[in-house]
């Protein structure tokens, strides 16, 4: 860290010392006579991405960045432990908009690194890798070396295939973090209980194959194997024409897409182009007018926000195989 940056981490923990210290204890209490009483649970260790962290008591001022980040928190009812927040794809979910407003939005998208230390925070919740860019300042390591603890979505380092398993494992070790394992543990059987009724109408229905489009014109940017993207067609009845492809998200051809068929095109909604746009640039391509789904103009569309390992997996498996199988949810 620069002589600059350590001193304006000084000034503005120096600022925010005597209220913080004035605040109530919320979940942790305190002890008789002033001492912080241990909150149940902790200390909690927990490796994360290869980043092993002890937290000898639950975080009070966090930062999240990146949408699921933020709605996971929501979800679990930590409004109250947000300092800031920042990058949404698109609108928080109905049902969080009352707390998100609540909460300090420090940037449109990423903030500056001076900009997350002016919001005091002892941890920081990044959804993608990007994040914790180390060009402009808010890798992990700099950010340890400042007293504030991290976390990054494990869809963004996980070994293998992203799945049911690994969206558990997030919940869970996010409400360990925040000492809220029973409510994460509710968040976690609500989750399986919609998804297991999914599954429950397509018994016996043949899966679709299925190519998402998410981007691009030269290239195509598309969904691979190894993300929750993956997962999601799966459960949702679908075949992800693009499994093979050993990332979350890949590049490829559209001679690729041409050879492999698909069925139908899931376009992922978000950013300045619209879905409307996506669909005409796929059906105005006289090279795909054989590929069955340009053909047969079947389309289903997901939010990206819905794409990625977070509290909406559950509802886009739903609302994906609704799409693709219609007939099983008359």
């Amino acid at each position: 860290m620069s002589r600059s940056h350590r001193a304006l981490r000084a000034l503005i923990s120096a600022a925010l010392l005597l209220p913080l210290a004035a605040c109530g204890s919320g979940d942790d209490g305190k002890a008789s006579g002033g001492a912080e009483a241990k909150a149940a649970g902790f200390p909690y260790t927990v490796t994360n991405c290869g980043v092993r962290t002890t937290f000898q008591a639950p975080p009070r001022r966090a930062v999240t960045m990146n949408q699921h980040t933020t709605e996971i928190m929501l979800a679990l009812g930590l409004k109250d432990r947000l300092a800031g927040t920042a990058y949404l794809d698109d609108k928080v979910l109905p049902q969080y908009e009352k707390d998100y407003k609540s909460v300090k939005v420090l940037a449109e998208k990423y903030p500056s690194y001076e900009t997350l230390l002016g919001a005091n925070p002892d941890f920081v919740y990044g959804g993608y890798a990007s994040a914790f860019d180390k060009a402009e300042g808010r890798e992990r390591a700099a950010l340890e070396k400042s007293g504030i603890k991290t976390r990054l979505n494990i869809e963004y380092c996980a070994q293998g295939k992203t799945g049911v398993q690994q969206l558990a494992q997030e919940i869970r070790e996010v409400g360990a973090t925040f000492g809220v394992r029973d409510r994460a543990e509710e968040l976690v059987r609500k989750a399986e209980t919609t998804i297991d009724a999914t599954k429950a109408k397509l018994k016996g229905v043949a899966p679709a194959s299925v190519f998402v489009y998410d981007s691009g014109d030269t290239a195509v940017h598309t969904a691979g194997g190894k993300g929750i993207g993956n997962e999601i067609i799966t459960l949702a009845g679908g075949r992800n024409v693009f499994a093979d492809q050993r990332r979350n998200f890949a590049d490829v051809s559209w001679e690729q897409i041409v050879e492999r068929k698909p069925e139908i095109i899931v376009i992922y909604d978000y950013g300045g182009t619209t879905v409307e746009a996506k669909k005409k640039r796929l059906l105005d391509d006289p090279a795909l007018q054989d590929v069955p789904a340009v053909k047969n103009k079947r389309f289903a569309v997901l939010p990206l926000s819905s794409a990625v390992l977070g509290v909406r997996v559950p509802d886009a498996v739903r609302s994906l195989a609704g799409q693709l199988h219609p007939d099983s949810f008359k």
